[in-house]
This record gives structure tokens, C-alpha cells and sequence, in this order.
């Protein structure tokens, strides 16, 4: 009985931090195995129906130990919901200064990126957008997966 109240109590308390009611889109975009290579883009769509509200908008980077840098570089393409295009880059610190990974998790390391913040998304519709990486290699090794996580401000 007392472990059957356990489980239940750990599954509620997964749920809740597991739910963030405040997130409007969070997905992840695999990289292959072989490496992740300069030309291919990892593609996000998100649909708005609130422009009134206020988002942030995160990219989350998982990645091996075999990543071989401090830092990383990701190129955008934004397009908005009339098709309206704007490209950004980003540069993102994986590890400090003294090689420590920075983030959460073992094996695979996770680091939140802030994106944009307290923006308005003027349209309703359908969002859209592409990252590929900004290194130097042709190839680039170590990186999981990519993530896109769109959240309201409440």
C-alpha cells in the first residue's frame, strides 16, 4: 500500500514539472549521427493565434562529449506568418573557459539558449524557423538534437 502511494505522489509531481502551461511550442530536430553537415537546415513551425501576448523564445542545444568547442555558432532564418524573411546568428557557450560543460545532464548535455525576449508576434499563423550550424567543419560532430521552445509570459 505505502509504495503504491509513492509511485502515485512521484507521477504527480512529474506531471506538474513536467507541464509548463506557459509553453505554446517545444520540439526537438535530430542531427544525424554521422555528423550534422554544413548545408542541412533543421526546420521548427509554430502557429500564433495570440498576438496580443508577449513570448521568449529559447533554443535548446544537446550535445556529446565528443563535441570538439566551446562554443557554437547557429545560423536562423526566420519567416513570420505573411512569409516575411530575417536572418540571425547566434553564438551560444557550451563549455567555460576551462573546458567544464555547461547545461544539465550527463551523457547528453542540454543548454537553454535565450533566443528572443518579450517579443510580440504581430500575425496570427504560421511561424517558421530554420537553423544550421555556423561552424567552421564541413561536418560538424557532437551535436544531439536541436530544440525550439516558444513560451507565453503570463
Amino acid at each position: 500500500m505505502k509504495g503504491n502511494r509513492i509511485f502515485i505522489a512521484f507521477l504527480l509531481v512529474v506531471s506538474f514539472v513536467a507541464c509548463n502551461p506557459n509553453e505554446v511550442f517545444f520540439s526537438y530536430r535530430q542531427t544525424p549521427i554521422s555528423g550534422w553537415h554544413k548545408d542541412s537546415l533543421l526546420m521548427f513551425d509554430y502557429h500564433i493565434q495570440d498576438t496580443l501576448s508577449r513570448y521568449d523564445v529559447f533554443l535548446h542545444v544537446r550535445h556529446f562529449g565528443n563535441y570538439p568547442y566551446q562554443n557554437f555558432w547557429m545560423f536562423l532564418e526566420n519567416t513570420d506568418a505573411k512569409g516575411n524573411t530575417t536572418q540571425d546568428t547566434i553564438e551560444c557557450y557550451l563549455a567555460d573557459e576551462f573546458g567544464k560543460w555547461l547545461g544539465t545532464g550527463n551523457a547528453v548535455k542540454e543548454m537553454p539558449v535565450f533566443y528572443r525576449q518579450n517579443i510580440q508576434l504581430p500575425d496570427s499563423g504560421t511561424y517558421q524557423i530554420k537553423v544550421r550550424h555556423g561552424m567552421r567543419d564541413s561536418v560538424l560532430i557532437g551535436i544531439k538534437e536541436i530544440g525550439l521552445r516558444v513560451e507565453l509570459i503570463k
